[in-house]
């Protein structure tokens, strides 16, 4: 064998030194794969293993269309003239200020280092901004109207679909123009402003259709949380409460506290919570090792297989948080009955989502289509189901299969909230 890797050594530094190959740096290393009857042979198989150096940048902002706006120009970069800017607001948050497209305009007309390439626009929010096919093809269509390549910029305001559908045209344009993502919920400054994940609806599956892309940039402003209506405002705690029993168990004793003062819109308390949660996924996302999904695993879709087809099924008159809040409730107490979970974790679960006024049960749970989800949820990961369950807060388990008694047990509990 010692021979053999010799030779295939020399073969191929002979290889490199013919095709004048000079700039793979030392620190590289080549796999090469032959079998012996292949040593007269060229090498019919390399591996290389590299990685892509990405940047996430996250500012927190009180008003960044006003008095921080000279904060947020330094995220722009022109390597020649201006930088040139496209902005699509989310038509629910344009509505409720009256003002901001217009503090947006005048903010980026007054730089005279930014160029708007065309007026702003505003596109229709909600969920249904990503079940059709069209809107997609109409942001792409402005993209290409207005001449953008990848070192300009897209500016998305708005709630977390408006955000899914910009950022997958942005995404898929030129494969890649930079997204600077401005949300203005709860919901989406909490946990999916700073994902690196893009993506619309199809085949009435949630997010069948989407991408990995980093944005550029993400913006938590304060004031573009003001208009929100409560509703909306609660229903965005689901996921910061989820990934505190992830990952913190500090956040969630902090949240066991302070719920109730985030639900009446406490601002040092909400703001509080949504930094906590934010930075908790931002670093699940650069340090856990697998941002892009291709591991088994997703823990941060703890409660989600349930949430995304409660979604489905109720034609997404439930909000995303809301779903979300019955999803975690229903796997939190799954995890006792099946794995071990403290009863006491469980109730102090339950009553986060009770002080926050989140809903944990919804009628659909008890339809068959909901166990749909499990299927669902495994061919949008691949490979073999994979859910993660908890054994404590801070503390998860990676499980393959479900016990579906003891689901529909966990629903019957949450449905009588007979939890003993």
């Amino acid at each position: 064998m010692g021979l053999f890797a010799s030779g295939i050594e020399k073969y191929f530094d002979r290889w490199l030194a013919e095709a004048r190959i000079d700039f793979f740096p030392p620190s590289i290393s080549f796999r090469i794969c032959m079998s012996p009857l292949d040593t007269h042979q060229a090498s019919r198989s390399v591996d290389i293993d590299f990685n892509v150096p990405f940047r996430h940048r996250l500012r927190f902002t009180d008003d960044c269309f006003g008095c921080d706006w000279s904060s947020i120009l330094s995220l722009f970069e022109a390597a020649e003239g201006t930088a040139r800017l496209q902005v699509w607001v989310d038509g629910g948050i344009a509505q409720a200020d009256s003002d901001l497209v217009s503090r947006i305009s005048d903010s980026i007309l007054s730089s005279p280092k930014l160029e708007l390439t065309s007026p702003i626009a505003v596109l229709e929010g909600g969920e249904q901004v990503k079940n059709s096919d069209q809107i997609v093809l109409d942001l792409l269509a402005a993209m290409h109207r207005d001449r953008l390549d990848r070192r300009n910029y897209i500016l998305v305001i708005g709630g977390g679909a408006v955000l899914d559908a910009v950022g997958y045209a942005a995404a898929v344009a030129h494969r890649g123009i930079r997204l600077v993502r401005f949300p203005t919920t709860t919901l989406a400054q909490a946990d999916s402003g700073v994902g690196v994940k893009n993506a619309v609806n199809a085949f009435e599956k949630k997010n069948w259709k989407g991408t990995f892309a980093v944005p550029w940039a993400v913006v938590n402003d304060r004031r573009l949380l003001s208009s929100q209506q409560d509703r909306d405002f609660r229903s965005g705690f689901a996921e910061a409460v989820k990934v505190a029993l992830l990952k913190s168990p500090a956040t969630f004793d902090w949240l066991c506290e302070n719920a109730p003062k985030i639900a009446q819109r406490e601002m040092t308390f909400a703001l509080q919570a949504i930094r906590d949660s934010v930075l908790t996924h931002l670093h699940h996302i650069t340090y856990g090792g697998d941002p892009f999904e291709a591991n088994e695993a997703r823990p941060l879709d703890f409660g989600h297989w349930s949430a995304h087809k409660l979604e489905s099924l109720c034609r997404y008159q439930m909000r995303h948080g809301e779903a979300v809040s019955i999803g975690v409730a229903l796997d939190v107490v799954y995890s006792s009955l099946a794995h071990g979970l403290s009863k006491s974790v469980v109730n102090r679960t339950l009553r986060i989502f009770r002080d926050l006024q989140l809903p944990i049960y919804h009628e659909l749970l008890q339809t068959s289509a909901i166990f749909e989800g499990l299927e669902e949820f495994r061919q949008h990961l691949g490979g073999r189901l994979t859910l993660t369950m908890l054994q404590d807060v801070g503390q998860m388990l990676q499980v393959h299969e479900v016990d579906y008694a003891k689901m529909k047990q966990a629903i019957e509990m949450l449905r009588t909230e007979r939890l003993e």
